[in-house]
C-alpha cells in the first residue's frame, strides 16, 4: 500500500515521474490553451472551458438571503473569469438547511438571489467586456441527514445505514422521511427550479452528491416502498424532479447535476460501489442513471465522490485532515478523473465537469489540461482552488498557467471553518477576511492543521 503523503514536487517533471512510478493513469499536458476553448451548453456559450464548483460559505442570513461575504465571494468569483460559475448549495425548503445560515430559495428571498446573481454577472462584464457572460447554475439542495437549519440537527433519513447512523440515537427509525413526504418534496424541487428560471439562472442543479438527501436515496438498496430497493424505485425521486421541471417550465431553464459517481461506502448502502469490496468502484448503476436522466433533458453533469462527514478525503485529496487515509492523494486524484473519464465516455454529449485538481497545486492546470485534450471531460471544475485563488481562471488564460503562490495548500482550514460552525473561506490566502473569523470559532477546539497559520499567514 503507498502511504498518504503531503504534496512536494517543485516542477511538472517530478509530479510526472512520480505518476509514472506509481502506475497511475493521470492526464497531463502542457497545452494549456485547450481551457480557453469556449463551447455550448445548450443554446448557451460557454466562454471558456472551466467552472468554479459550487462552494458553500455558509454565510447567508437566518432567513436564507445571501449575507455580505456571500455577495464578496462571488464578486471574486465573477472577476476570476471561469466559464461557469456554479452557485452554492441552496436549500429548497426551511427544513432541508444544512447549517443555519445556508441559502434558501424562496418566494421571499428571490429578489435577494437575483441581486446576488446580478452582481457576479456585473463584475464578469466590467472585466471580461458584455460580449462575454458566464454560464450560471444554481444548485438546488435537501440535506436530508444533515439537515440542521437551526441549531439542533434535524436529519431526514432516506434509509438505515450502519456506517452514516452512529452519530444519531437508538430512535434513528422515527426520521425515515416517508414516501409521502418525499412526493411532497418533489414539488418543492419543482417550485425552486421555476423561481431561479425567473431570477435568470442558466440552469439548475438537483444536488445529488455528498450523502444529502438524493444521494442517499439513490444508495437506499435496503429502504422499502416506492423510493427504495431496486434502481427504478431508488432513482424515481430525482426522475421525477426532472420530468416535472421540464413540463412546469417548459424547458425554459436548463437542468444540470452534481452526482456521486461513487459513495466509497459498502454495499448495499453505497452507490457506485464494486458490491464485493467497496473500495472499488462500480459505474453500471450510475452510468445507467446519466443515461436516463439524458433522454430527460440533462444538459450538464458534474462527478464527485465520497461524503464529507465520513470519508472525506475521497472528494478531496489533503494534505492535512481530519484523519490520515490509507492512500497517497494521488490515487484520490486517479480516482475522481477516472470516475469523470468513465462517464464522459458513456454520455459523449454531455458536458462533464471533472473535479480533483485542487491537490496539484499550480499543476493542477496541466491535468485539467490533460483531462480535457484527452476528451476525459468537456470542462475542468475548480473548488477548493478557487476559495483560495478565484482569478485562477484568469491566470490560467492570460499567464498560461497558474501561481503557486495564490494555490490552495489542501490544508482543510475552510472545512475545519464549517465544521465548527463559522463562515467559510480560505484562511490561508485571504487572511484578511477568514482568519479572525477562524480564530474565533475555534478557541478551545483541536485543530488538525494549526502550524499552517504560523508558516503561511
Amino acid at each position: 500500500m503507498i502511504q498518504h503523503e503531503r504534496f512536494h514536487y517543485n516542477s511538472i517533471d517530478e509530479l510526472a515521474d512520480t505518476i509514472d512510478n506509481m502506475k497511475l493513469n493521470i492526464p497531463l499536458s502542457n497545452n494549456i490553451s485547450v481551457l480557453a476553448k469556449p463551447l455550448k451548453i445548450n443554446r448557451k456559450k460557454v466562454p471558456n472551458s472551466m467552472a468554479v464548483h459550487p462552494m458553500e460559505g455558509c454565510d447567508g442570513t437566518s432567513e436564507g438571503k445571501p449575507g455580505e461575504l456571500t455577495y464578496r465571494r462571488y464578486k471574486r468569483f465573477a472577476a476570476g473569469g471561469a466559464g461557469i460559475l456554479w452557485f452554492e448549495a441552496t436549500a429548497v425548503i426551511h427544513e432541508g438547511r444544512a447549517n443555519p445560515r445556508q441559502l434558501l430559495i424562496s418566494e421571499s428571498n428571490a429578489k435577494n438571489l437575483h441581486n446576488l446573481l446580478k452582481s457576479a454577472l456585473f463584475e464578469f462584464g466590467v472585466r471580461y467586456g458584455s460580449k462575454h457572460k458566464p454560464y450560471t447554475v444554481l444548485q438546488l439542495t435537501h440535506s436530508g441527514r444533515y439537515s440542521r437549519p437551526e441549531r439542533q440537527q434535524r436529519p431526514l433519513i432516506a434509509s438505515g445505514n450502519p456506517y452514516l447512523d452512529k452519530k444519531y440515537s437508538n430512535n434513528i427509525i422515527r426520521h425515515i422521511v416517508t414516501d409521502k413526504k418525499l412526493e411532497e418534496l418533489e414539488e418543492n424541487y419543482v417550485s425552486a427550479a421555476i423561481i431561479a428560471q425567473q431570477i435568470g439562472f442558466d440552469a439548475v442543479d438537483i444536488k445529488s452528491c455528498h450523502g444529502y438527501l438524493i444521494s442517499e436515496l439513490l444508495s437506499s438498496a435496503a429502504r422499502t416502498g416506492q423510493y427504495g430497493g431496486n434502481f427504478e424505485n431508488r432513482t424515481r425521486f430525482l426522475v421525477n424532479i426532472f420530468d416535472k421541471i421540464r413540463t412546469r417550465t417548459s424547458n425554459t431553464i436548463d437542468l444540470a447535476l452534481r452526482l456521486n459517481a461513487y459513495d466509497a461506502v459498502p454495499y448495499p448502502y453505497g452507490w457506485g460501489v464494486n458490491r464485493r469490496d467497496y473500495r472499488n468502484f462500480d459505474l453500471k448503476e450510475p452510468k445507467k442513471l446519466v443515461k436516463l436522466l439524458h433522454k430527460k433533458g440533462l444538459k450538464l453533469l458534474n462527478i464527485s465522490a465520497g461524503n464529507p462527514y465520513y470519508n472525506p478525503h475521497i472528494g478531496r485529496p489533503y494534505d492535512t485532515g481530519p484523519y490520515i487515509p490509507e492512500e497517497h492523494p494521488l490515487c484520490g486524484v486517479e480516482r475522481l478523473l477516472n470516475l469523470c473519464r468513465e462517464i464522459q465516455q458513456s454520455v459523449p454529449t454531455v458536458p462533464v465537469v471533472a473535479t480533483g485538481f485542487s491537490w496539484l497545486r499550480e499543476f493542477g492546470a496541466q491535468c485539467a489540461a490533460g483531462a480535457v485534450e484527452n476528451g476525459w471531460c468537456k470542462l475542468a471544475g475548480f473548488g477548493r482552488q478557487a476559495f483560495a485563488y478565484p482569478d485562477f481562471a484568469d491566470d490560467i488564460l492570460k499567464k498560461g498557467g497558474m501561481d503557486r503562490n495564490k494555490c490552495c495548500i489542501a490544508c482543510g482550514k475552510c472545512s475545519e471553518i464549517m465544521r465548527f460552525d463559522g463562515r467559510t473561506g480560505c484562511v490561508i490566502r485571504d487572511s484578511s477576511a477568514y482568519l479572525p473569523i477562524y480564530k474565533e470559532v475555534s478557541k478551545g477546539k483541536p485543530s488538525f492543521i494549526g502550524k499552517y497559520i504560523a508558516n503561511h499567514v
